[in-house]
Order: structure tokens, then C-alpha cells, then sequence
């Protein structure tokens, strides 16, 4: 008699609230009018893993399906998974709280799991405040949750980071690491994990992936990044392995455009030896390729090289146009430096994408202009081609999130997380009301609707996937206003 396998499910609930949930493999949460969706690489090298040892894995994203939670809870009754996963964010952990307790209704054979920056920085509250069986403390929970399954199956011996119940107690197997070798890690089955829904503006449209050539930053001591949480220590791929995987999405699944999702994309020799890899094989002719990365990092040279190799755009954080600001959130880095590399960036022919912060505790008026003037002022110059603005939300678990306690920065209960959705300042803005700095970060996005930005981008149209590419960024920007427009209302 052949024994069934053991099924796991790595689930995306819909989830209620303001919009489309901006969550998977986001490092800050917002409720979108227009859908974008990020696929989650780590939850995806999860499934792969589970897949290639034998487990029968379920990819059910209710997000990027559109599902409602009955079709949810539907799917998930059907599939009677023996372990199940969820990623949460701090604005919709309750929530998944809520989940987990119905599952545990329908499906109490079920064991649940948690992962995330928000678990890992308070994996106790999740133990104790719900019904969850398990929660996965740091980044690499992709390993995690393969060793929870062997643990289950095999009984092989519990990976550390895992937090658990034991006759009523909640107990840990130890503080998670993060020593593993990225190289050995197999490439995410794209078929599995349904790769091909996921996307956000990119140019060539379909096929569209995502890869992480690490994981996260580098630099890694911004006070207010939530991943800073998952991954304290930089590791990083071989230029070697990402350029093979690269060379398997272009054969197998005929990719056109690729973002690589790491936290900051490694620079130096690591560059230019993955640059010149994309040029010796050829690959920059076949495929655009976008990441983020830090602005201290572009010189000329490599500006040239990247754009050579096939690199389209590059996302950066200016965060703050006061140098103040950039020393006390641990940038690292210059306000001539940023501006700098936006100009080296976009002489070399490569598009930048900033992301400013509005709503620093101790920013006054005249110093979120300045932010808001230079951002406007590297649009109107061509040297940026996409601005982001966020409110400032300071996670559980980030240096910030600290400072705010000590501090007595919040303007609301801390508790309130469902509130941490960047539809609101989360701090007090002493010169600001919460209506003003709301309406300042709306405000970023009427840049894209200056004479200048329009006619630049008109007269840069070539083809019809130009035209494409621009008419979607205008729904996209559209729908940025209306969010800040909607929650103004709210608020």
C-alpha cells in the first residue's frame, strides 16, 4: 500500500481591507487601488524545496487570484493540507489570527504556520495570541519550513528559529541562522508557483520574473527597514549561479524582463563580473533586467557596464533630501552622493526609480519640502523616471520602531497594528498635522503630471511597447492619487 504524501500548502489568504494587499515579499505594507504583485522569491524557493523532496505542495495565492476568503477557506478545506503556510505583515497579523483560528474550525488536523519580519521580531505574541502551531523566526524560512516538514515526516531533528507547543508551554529550538549556502539552494519551479501572474510595470511584459541574487542588504543598518529583522547578516548568490539560473528562465520559459528582488544588489567585483557574464553570454540580448541598489554604488564605469549588460532600471531610496535625517535613519550615504548617482545613472542611459519618506518624527516643514523639491527637481531633469512615496512606518523589530518607544514618538497606540498601513503618520510630526503629511506624500505623485515629465515621456516613445509601458504607468500613477485622495477621506 502506498502511503499518501505529506501535503503542504503555501497560502496567500485575500485578506479585507483598504484595497489590493501589497505583502508578498514587501518590505513595507500598503493597501493598493491598482493591484501590484510582487512574487514572494523566498516562499517560492519554499515550495521548490518541498516539491523536489518528495512533499505534494498547493500554491494558492487568494491575493493575485482575486479570490474572495470563502473561496479561500474553500480551497483550503478541500486541499486538507497537513501543514500550512502563511506570510504575514504587522498591519494584517490580527488577521491571519483570525485565519488560522477558522482553519483550525474546518481543518483541525492543519497544522499553521507563520513567517515574516513581524513573527520573528515578537514570535511570542503570535504563540500566545492565537491558535498558530508554529511560528518561523528569521529570513531563510524557506529552509525552515522544509526542516519543520522533514521534522514531521522523518523525524529529523528541528531546525533553530522555530518556535513551537509543548504541553502547553510555547518553546523555541533557538535563535534562527542565516549560514546557509545560497548556491545550494535549487532554482524556484516558476510552474509550481505560478510565476507568470506576478508582476509589477516592467516593459516587455510577459514572461516576467523575479530572482534575489541575495539576501537582503549589504549595508543592512537602516533604522527603519523591516527586513533588517529576517536578515541581520548579508548573504549573497555566486554571479556564477544567478547568471545560469538567468540562462534556464530564458530557455525554459522564454523571459523577457527579470527584477531581482534583493534588498540592495551586490556591487563592486560581484557586479562586473555578473555584467560581464550577461554580455559574454549573450543574455543581454535577450532579456531587460532591473534591481535595486544603493546610489553609492554607481560610478560611471559600472553605470556603463550595467547598461551594456542589459540592466534597464535601477530603484533607490532618496528617503530624505536633508543630510540630518539620512545620518539619523543610518543611510549611509550623501545627498550629493544620491544626487550624483541618479545623474551617473541616467547619463549611462538607465532609468531610476526613488522612494521618499514623509513623516519623520523630528523632520519640520521646511525639511519634508526639501525632500519633496529634490525629488521634483531630479524629475524635471530627467534624472529620475518613477518616484515612490511612502509614509514612515516604523516596524516591530527595527531600530526605529525602538526609538519611537523611548522616545514616545507614536501619535497612536502601538497596538493599533492594523493602523501601520501607511495610510496615515504613524508618528508625531511636531509642524505637521496627519492630514498634512498624508497629503504631502499624495502631493509626490502630481510630479507625473507636470508638462515637463509628459511631454519627455511622449516624445521617448518608439514602439508600441513604449506606448504600452507609458499608458500603464499612467493608471499605475493614477492610481497612487486615488489611494491618498481615498484615504484622506478616511482620515
Amino acid at each position: 500500500m502506498v502511503k499518501d504524501k505529506m501535503k503542504v500548502m503555501i497560502g496567500y489568504p485575500p485578506l479585507e481591507g483598504k484595497g489590493s494587499p501589497m505583502l508578498t515579499q514587501n518590505r513595507q505594507f500598503q493597501w493598493y487601488h491598482v493591484g501590484s504583485y510582487i512574487f514572494p522569491v523566498v516562499a517560492g524557493s519554499a515550495a521548490t524545496l518541498l516539491d523536489r523532496d518528495d512533499f505534494e505542495v498547493k500554491w494558492v495565492d487568494g491575493i493575485v487570484d482575486g479570490l474572495t476568503m470563502e473561496d479561500f477557506y474553500r480551497d483550503v478545506e478541500s486541499e486538507s493540507p497537513d501543514l500550512i503556510l502563511l506570510e504575514s505583515k504587522t498591519p494584517v497579523i490580527r488577521q491571519h489570527w483570525s485565519i488560522v483560528e477558522r482553519i483550525k474550525e474546518f481543518s483541525p488536523k492543519t497544522r499553521t504556520l507563520f513567517c515574516g519580519d513581524h513573527v520573528t521580531a515578537l514570535p511570542h505574541e503570535s504563540m500566545e495570541g492565537s491558535v498558530v502551531d508554529y511560528v518561523l523566526a528569521g529570513g531563510n524560512y524557506d529552509l525552515l519550513v522544509h526542516g519543520l516538514a522533514r521534522h514531521i515526516r522523518d523525524g529529523a531533528p528541528l531546525p533553530p528559529g522555530i518556535f513551537y507547543r509543548e504541553n502547553g508551554k510555547v518553546k523555541s529550538s533557538g535563535d534562527f541562522v542565516l549560514e546557509h549556502d545560497l548556491d545550494e539552494l535549487p532554482w524556484i519551479n516558476r510552474t509550481l508557483t505560478q510565476a507568470v501572474k506576478y508582476g509589477e510595470k516592467w516593459k516587455r511584459r510577459t514572461p516576467f520574473f523575479y530572482t534575489m541574487a541575495g539576501r537582503d542588504c549589504h549595508w543592512g543598518k537602516c533604522t527603519f527597514c523591516s527586513w533588517t529583522t529576517l536578515y541581520p547578516r548579508f548573504k549573497v548568490r555566486t554571479p556564477e549561479n544567478l547568471l545560469d539560473e538567468i540562462g534556464t528562465l530564458i530557455k525554459d520559459h522564454g523571459v523577457k524582463e527579470i527584477f531581482d528582488d534583493t534588498g540592495t544588489f551586490p556591487g563592486g567585483v560581484w557586479l562586473e563580473r555578473f555584467c560581464e557574464g550577461m554580455i559574454d553570454r549573450g543574455y543581454n540580448k535577450e532579456i531587460l533586467f532591473s534591481c535595486n541598489m544603493r546610489f553609492d554604488m554607481v560610478t560611471p564605469e559600472r553605470a556603463a557596464l550595467m547598461k551594456r549588460a542589459g540592466f534597464r532600471k535601477i530603484k533607490s531610496g532618496l528617503e530624505s533630501a536633508n543630510q540630518s535625517t539620512l545620518d539619523r535613519i543610518e543611510k549611509g550615504t550623501t545627498v550629493e552622493q544620491i544626487v550624483e548617482g541618479c545623474k551617473t545613472a541616467t547619463r549611462a542611459g538607465l532609468e531610476v526609480q526613488l522612494t521618499v519618506m514623509v513623516g519623520y518624527p523630528w523632520e519640520t516643514r521646511e525639511e519634508v519640502h526639501n525632500t519633496i523639491n529634490l525629488a521634483k527637481k531630479l524629475m524635471a531633469g530627467g534624472h529620475a523616471e518613477m518616484l515612490q512615496a511612502t509614509v514612515v512606518v516604523p516596524y516591530p523589530g527595527t531600530p526605529l520602531h525602538r526609538m519611537a518607544m523611548d522616545n514616545d514618538w507614536f501619535r497612536i497606540d502601538p497596538g493599533e497594528y492594523e493602523r501601520f498601513d501607511m495610510t496615515e503618520p504613524m508618528l508625531k510630526t511636531p509642524g505637521l498635522t496627519p492630514e498634512e503629511v498624508v497629503k504631502l506624500c499624495g502631493g509626490v505623485y502630481k510630479t507625473f503630471l507636470t508638462p515637463s515629465f509628459i511631454v519627455r515621456h511622449i516624445l521617448s516613445i518608439r514602439t508600441r511597447e513604449d506606448l504600452s509601458y507609458f499608458l500603464r504607468g499612467v493608471k499605475a500613477i493614477w492610481g497612487h492619487l486615488e489611494d491618498f485622495l481615498k484615504d484622506r477621506k478616511n482620515n
